[in-house]
């Protein structure tokens, strides 16, 4: 591929996905532009997934967003369970331990009793665009508390900063199409987004021992709803995504990079011409050094969950269905979302 060397982040039963420096579509170079987003495109349509270096996020404000999220957990159970997520329209707020199961299930009742059997051992919070009167964020009580003013600093001009990376894959995905690089801008621009802090507390090793035949799991088999996600991991590891094979490959955590992954929304936009995969969080790798132990570390991850604006209808991606058809009657962003989220819930 001219203008630039795509790696492999991970190789493993026909798995491959790459690793791509975004530096080259973020210059002003065209050649380098247009094989950074060939790159992009292929990596979400063989794999789902892409690995991203070179980003334009820097390394001291991922690890400042990461420092106030472990402060926020750390906060006694009563104030966070004052900031309950309320509902699937807002899908604003905290989400405490066992509330949610991530999931492909649709039926409500289905949901519930796998939900009871193997719960998602995480607690959450969601943070969507701020501003919104009817659909509040969930902040901590400022008033004398310092580190809540701080943290909702930090996290509104880290979803800003996700949100101008969000406007660019897609318009390295448009480029990569063939069609114009701002033919996503309209559907962008809202922000119509949401910032998820994910903690998944130390947990003993027994707890993944089970003997009734289920998998234990950090958070279960699911795909995501939206077009992109843009997860940060911390070091631990313990996110596998699901090869061609049936497999559960590790995506390990390569440092100063975003883990990229297509949604289900993203997949139905392109006519199926993109790959939603389906990924899990388990227990971490185990390390030599904690053999002995008794109990499997914390680990720490901030996803920010791309969609297309609320109001806009999508229908297949020029390009996409001119010869196969389309496949999907056309549904606005926010339906579709709020029908997933409703189900998991």
């Amino acid at each position: 591929m001219a203008g630039i060397t795509v790696d492999s982040a991970v190789e493993k039963d026909d798995l491959v996905i790459p690793l791509i420096d975004f530096s080259g579509f973020l210059s002003d170079d065209a050649a380098a532009r247009k094989s950074t987003a060939q790159a992009v495109l292929n990596g979400f349509q063989n794999a789902g997934f892409i690995y991203l270096k070179n980003h334009g996020i820097s390394p001291s404000t991922r690890s400042n967003v990461f420092a106030h999220s472990a402060k926020f957990f750390a906060r006694p159970k009563e104030q966070k369970d004052a900031l309950a997520w309320y509902s699937p329209e807002a899908n604003r707020g905290y989400t405490a331990q066992g509330r949610e199961k991530v999931t492909q299930l649709t039926d409500l009742e289905d949901v519930k009793a796998l939900r009871a059997q193997v719960p998602d051992l995480k607690e959450s919070i969601e943070i969507g665009r701020e501003g919104e009167a009817d659909m509040p964020n969930m902040w901590p009580p400022t008033e004398g508390d310092e580190e809540a003013k701080v943290f909702k600093e930090v996290m509104i001009g880290f979803y800003d900063t996700c949100k101008a990376l969000h406007i660019q894959l897609m318009r390295a995905i448009a480029q990569g199409m063939g069609i114009e690089d701002s033919w996503f801008d309209g559907f962008t621009d809202g922000g119509d987004n949401t910032l998820r802090l994910l903690h998944y507390p130390e947990v003993p090793k027994s707890v993944f021992k089970r003997t009734d035949g289920q998998l234990q799991v950090r958070a279960g088999e699911h795909s995501d709803y939206g077009s992109l996600t843009l997860l940060f991991q911390d070091a631990a590891g313990g996110l596998q995504v699901k090869s061609p094979k049936g497999t559960w490959v590790d995506a390990t955590p390569i440092p100063d990079t975003i883990v990229i992954n297509a949604g289900d929304l993203l997949a139905r936009w392109s006519n199926d011409t993109i790959k939603s995969t389906k990924h899990r969080v388990i227990q971490p790798p185990s390390k030599p050094e904690d053999v002995e132990a008794e109990t499997y570390p914390p680990r720490y991850s901030i996803a920010y969950f791309c969609n297309p604006n609320f109001e806009k209808t999508i229908e297949a991606i020029p390009g996409t269905f001119e010869e196969s058809g389309k496949k999907y009657e056309g549904i606005t962003s926010g339906e579709y979302l709020v029908k997933r989220l409703t189900a998991t819930h």
